[in-house]
C-alpha cells in the first residue's frame, strides 16, 4: 500500500507543481545523461571501431546503465524503508514525482501557444524547438503548431503513460529502470553515423520498453478524447489506420489518435540535424492547424493522464487485495 500511496502523491505533486528543482540533489534523468556520456566516452575506448565492436559497446551500455539504475534506486528504497519506513516512502514519492512530466509539457507546449499569439514566429520557433528533437529554424506557424500537437501526443506515452505503467508495475525502481532506457535512447538511439550501430541496442530496448505502453496509452488518448468533447471516433478510425507509419513501431501511436481527434494531418516530412526525411502523414487534410489545437491537445493530455492514473491505481489497489 506504500507504493501504491506514494505513486498517488507523486502524481498529484507533478500535477501541482511539475518537476521538482531541489538544490543540492540532482535530478536523476542529468545523473542518468551524465553517466551515458561518460559509458560511451570509456567504451568507445575499450572496444575497436568496427562495426562488431561498436553495436557490443552499444550493447554494453544498453545493460550496464538500466542495471546500474535498478540496483541504485532499489537499494535507496530498500534501505530507507529499513531505517524507517517514512524515508522508504519518501525516496518512493519523489521519485515517482521525478518520474512524471504532465504540467511541464502542458506548461512548455502552452508556452509555445503564448508565443504564436503574439505573432512573433521567430520566437515561436525557439520556443518549440525546446520541446521537439527536429530542426525548428524554418517552420511556418502552421509547422510550429503541428510539431508541438505531436510532441504533446507523443510524449503523452514517453513522458506520462509509460512512466506510470512502470510506477505501478515496480515502483519508483522500475520507472528509474525506464527513465533511464528513455534517456539512453534520446542520446544515443540515433540512425546517423556516429550512432548506427553503437546506439542500436538501445533504441531496440526502448522499443521494447515502450510497446505495450505505447498502444494502451493511445487507447487512453482515444477516450480522453471523447471526455474532452473532441472526435472520439475519429481518433480512433485514424489510430487504427495510420498507427504504424513511423519508422518507430510505438511512435505514431498516440499521435495518430490524437491527429484522429483534432481532424488534422499531422507528421510529414521534417528536419533533423539538417537533412530532411521524408516521412508520411498521418491523419486527414481536413483544415489548416491553428493555435487553438495546441490548447486542445493539452486538454485531451490533462484528461488522459488523470484518466490513466485513476484507472491504474483502481486496479493496483484490486489485484493487491
Amino acid at each position: 500500500m506504500t507504493v501504491t500511496l506514494a505513486i498517488l502523491c507523486g502524481f498529484i505533486l507533478d500535477i501541482l507543481l511539475g518537476d521538482p528543482v531541489i538544490p543540492h540533489f540532482p535530478h536523476p534523468v542529468v545523473v542518468m545523461g551524465k553517466a551515458i556520456s561518460q559509458l560511451e566516452k570509456r567504451l568507445r575506448r575499450w572496444f575497436p571501431v568496427t562495426l562488431r565492436g561498436e553495436l557490443t559497446a552499444g550493447a554494453v551500455l544498453a545493460a550496464v546503465l538500466p542495471l546500474g539504475t535498478l540496483a541504485v534506486t532499489g537499494l535507496v528504497c530498500w534501505g530507507g524503508a529499513a531505517i524507517h519506513p517514512a524515508l522508504g516512502f519518501f525516496f518512493q514519492t519523489l521519485w515517482c514525482w521525478q518520474a512524471l512530466a504532465l504540467r511541464d509539457l502542458a506548461k512548455e507546449s502552452r508556452n509555445v501557444y503564448d508565443v504564436l499569439r503574439t505573432d512573433d514566429l521567430s520566437a515561436a520557433r525557439k520556443a518549440v524547438g525546446r520541446i521537439v528533437g527536429r530542426d525548428t529554424e524554418n517552420l511556418s506557424a502552421q509547422g510550429v503548431v503541428k510539431a508541438a500537437v505531436e510532441t504533446v501526443a507523443e510524449n503523452f506515452s514517453d513522458g506520462v503513460l509509460t512512466p506510470l505503467f512502470y510506477l505501478l508495475l515496480g515502483g519508483a525502481p522500475l520507472a528509474m529502470v525506464y527513465k533511464a532506457i528513455n534517456t539512453m535512447d534520446s542520446m544515443v538511439g540515433y540512425k546517423n553515423e556516429r550512432y548506427l550501430y553503437f546506439g542500436r541496442a538501445a533504441a531496440k530496448l526502448d522499443d521494447a520498453a515502450n510497446y505495450v505502453p505505447s498502444r494502451l496509452a493511445a487507447l487512453i488518448w482515444i477516450a480522453a478524447s471523447g471526455l474532452t468533447g473532441y472526435d472520439m471516433a475519429g481518433a480512433w478510425r485514424i489510430w487504427r489506420r495510420d498507427r504504424r507509419k513511423h519508422a518507430s513501431p510505438n511512435s505514431a501511436q498516440c499521435e495518430s489518435a490524437c491527429a484522429g481527434a483534432l481532424g488534422l494531418r499531422l507528421a510529414g516530412p521534417a528536419s533533423y540535424f539538417g537533412k530532411v526525411y521524408d516521412k508520411p502523414y498521418i491523419g486527414d487534410d481536413t483544415r489548416p492547424p491553428e493555435p487553438e489545437d495546441i490548447l486542445r491537445a493539452d486538454r485531451m493530455l490533462s484528461a488522459a493522464g488523470c484518466l490513466a492514473a485513476v484507472l491504474g491505481l483502481i486496479l493496483r489497489i484490486c489485484i493487491a487485495r
